[in-house]
C-alpha cells in the first residue's frame, strides 16, 4: 500500500495507493469527510470504503485533500477540493492506461466533492455516497444524475438529515437507464457508530453486483458485434 503524491492545481496531493494485479481492474477514487472537522482519508469510514475495492480485485486511491497531512494548498469549500480529484483521475489514466471503469465514493463532505466530479468526468461509471451533507450543502447540481450508484443513509443521522437525502434520492428516482440504490441502515448515525459491519456488507454487495453486471453486459455487447460482423461477411 504505496504512499504516492500527486501533482494537483495546488501543489502535491497526498494519497495511499493500492494497484490490482490485472492492469484492466477498475479503478476507485475514495474521499474523506470535511478537513475543517479533523477529516482525513485515515478516516474510518473512508478507510473502510478503499478496503471494501481491494477485497473486490480493484485500484484504489485514497487521497487527502489540499491543505490536510501532507497535501498542499488550503481549504477550498468544495471547488479546489474537486479540481485535486479530476487532476487525480488525470493521474490515474496515465498509471492504468488499460482500464476504462472508473468509480468515485466519497464520505460526508468527500461524496459532496465526489458528486461534483461525476457531473463533471465521463469515465465515471459509479458512485457511493455516504451519508452525503445535504443537510448543510445543495445538490441541485446533480440532476439528471449521468450514472447510476448507491446512497447510503443512517436513519438516527443528525447531520444529514434521512428526510433531505430522501429528497436527493428522489431527484433522480425516473432517470431512464439510472438506478439510485438507497440503503438506510437503522439507528445509525452519520458516522455508523457500531453499526460498521452492517454498512460494510453494504458496500460490498453492491460493489460486487455492480461488478458482476459490468461482465454480464461486456458479453452481452461482445455477441452483438460478432452477429454484426458475421452479418457483413455472409452479405
Amino acid at each position: 500500500m504505496p504512499k504516492v503524491y500527486i501533482e494537483g492545481p495546488a501543489g502535491k496531493i497526498e494519497g495511499m495507493m493500492h494497484s490490482a494485479e490485472n492492469p484492466k481492474a477498475p479503478v476507485a477514487i475514495v474521499l474523506h469527510p470535511h478537513p475543517l472537522y479533523g477529516g482525513t482519508m485515515n478516516n474510518k469510514i473512508a478507510y473502510h470504503l478503499y478496503k471494501a475495492f481491494v477485497q473486490n480485485d480493484c485500484s484504489v486511491i485514497r487521497i487527502n485533500f489540499r491543505g490536510v497531512g501532507k497535501s498542499q494548498g488550503k481549504f477550498d469549500s468544495g471547488k479546489g477540493e474537486s479540481e485535486d480529484v479530476s487532476a487525480v483521475i488525470d493521474w490515474l489514466h496515465g498509471q492504468f492506461p488499460e482500464t476504462s471503469h472508473f468509480w468515485l465514493a466519497g464520505f460526508s463532505f468527500g461524496s459532496y466533492v465526489g458528486l461534483n466530479v461525476v457531473m463533471r468526468r465521463p469515465e465515471i461509471e459509479a458512485f457511493i455516497a455516504v451519508a452525503p451533507p445535504v443537510t448543510k450543502y445543495s445538490f441541485s447540481f446533480f440532476s439528471p444524475c449521468p450514472v447510476s450508484g448507491l446512497i447510503v443513509q443512517g436513519d438516527a443521522d443528525d447531520i444529514a438529515l434521512i428526510a433531505d437525502t430522501e429528497t436527493l434520492v428522489d431527484l433522480n428516482h425516473n432517470q431512464k437507464n439510472i438506478h439510485i440504490a438507497y440503503e438506510v441502515v437503522e439507528s445509525a448515525d452519520h458516522f455508523f457508530s457500531k453499526h460498521m459491519e452492517e454498512f460494510d456488507e453494504i458496500i460490498d454487495t453492491y460493489i460486487k453486483d455492480r461488478l458482476a453486471n459490468r461482465v454480464v453486459s461486456s458479453v452481452v455487447k461482445q455477441r452483438k458485434r460478432s452477429k454484426g460482423r458475421k452479418k457483413k461477411i455472409a452479405a
